[in-house]
C-alpha cells in the first residue's frame, strides 16, 4: 500500500504486532504509558489521603485497609511506575544535556533503566511485605 502522492514504492506495514521495536522506543512509550498510570493512580491516592485526614476513624480505617495483601499490592504497583516513571525521567534529563543521544548509547541507556527500576521493583517488594 503506497501513500497518496508518495513517490516511494515500499509497501507500508500497519500491523502494529509485527513491528519490531528497538530498547529505545520501547523505554519511551514505556514512559509515557506510566506517566498516564500515574496520573489515573493520582484519584486514588488523593482519596487516601482525604480518608487519613478526615478523621481519627476514616484514618484507622484506611491503615485496615492498606495492610491488606491487595492493598500492598496495588501499592507496590504503584510505587514501581513511579519508580520506573522517574528513572526515565532522569534518563530523558541527561540525553538532554547531549548524553546519550546516539543509537548506541541510546539503547545503553535503556538497558540500565530496565535494570533500575528491575531493582526498584524487588527494593519495594523487599519495603513492602
Amino acid at each position: 500500500m503506497k501513500p497518496r502522492g508518495s513517490k516511494d514504492s515500499r509497501p507500508v506495514n500497519l500491523d502494529i504486532s509485527t513491528i519490531q521495536l528497538p530498547i529505545t522506543a520501547v523505554a519511551s512509550i514505556s514512559h509515557r504509558i506510566t506517566g498516564v498510570l500515574l496520573f489515573a493512580s493520582s484519584l486514588l491516592l488523593v482519596w487516601a489521603l482525604d480518608m487519613s485526614l478526615a478523621s481519627q476513624e476514616s484514618f484507622d480505617s484506611l491503615v485496615a485497609i492498606m495492610s491488606s495483601a491487595t492493598a500492598k499490592l496495588i501499592l507496590w504497583v504503584f510505587l514501581v511506575v513511579f519508580s520506573y516513571h522517574v528513572l526515565a525521567g532522569i534518563r530523558h534529563l541527561i540525553m538532554d544535556m547531549g548524553v546519550g543521544e546516539d543509537f548506541k548509547t541510546g539503547a545503553l541507556g535503556a538497558r540500565i533503566l530496565f535494570v533500575a527500576a528491575a531493582l526498584a521493583a524487588v527494593a519495594w517488594g523487599v519495603v513492602l511485605w
